[in-house]
């Protein structure tokens, strides 16, 4: 068998030759540029569309912050009515509660007034009072509260 060459012997790989280094160099760039363009396309797609989308959405953004003062200022408002007209419903709830406690007033004094008169039947009650009496009574302690004037002088008729 032969005998491996020695280290002194082994021949030194040949000059390398100027024109095929370049075409092996220009060979392996368009082939990576090959590669990475095949990478790279999607992706500045991808990079686009995510561009277009942020704008879009900083648009909308910006409509969704108009709409939302809009709608604050609408909403002011809206309560300003609604606070005016609870404010009108109390003021007349009062204006009612005043006209029935007058009603009632006045019921009292008509009752004393006939009974000074002696239009009232006069007669007298197991406790002692007439009816006249009983009916100022109630009146007066308030027992006939809430009772349109049409209820009271129901009830007082019913008594006599």
């Amino acid at each position: 068998m032969a005998a491996p060459p020695s280290p002194s012997q082994v021949e030194p790989p040949p000059a390398p030759d100027p024109q095929r280094t370049a075409e092996a160099r220009a060979a392996f760039t368009a082939h990576l540029t090959s590669i990475g363009n095949s990478h790279i396309s999607p992706l500045e797609a991808r990079v686009s569309d995510i561009n277009k989308n942020s704008i879009a959405i900083s648009k909308q953004e910006d409509d969704v912050a108009k709409q939302t003062k809009k709608l604050a200022d609408e909403s002011k408002k809206h309560q300003k009515v609604v606070d005016d007209a609870a404010g009108k419903l109390k003021e007349l709830g009062d204006i009612q509660n005043w006209a029935e406690v007058l009603e009632r007033d006045m019921l009292v004094i008509e009752k004393a007034l006939q009974m000074g008169e002696g239009e009232d039947s006069g007669w007298e009650t197991d406790e002692g009072m007439s009816n006249g009496e009983q009916e100022g009574q109630h009146l007066a302690n308030g027992d006939d509260k809430g009772k349109g004037k049409a209820e009271v002088k129901e009830e007082a008729s019913r008594r006599q």
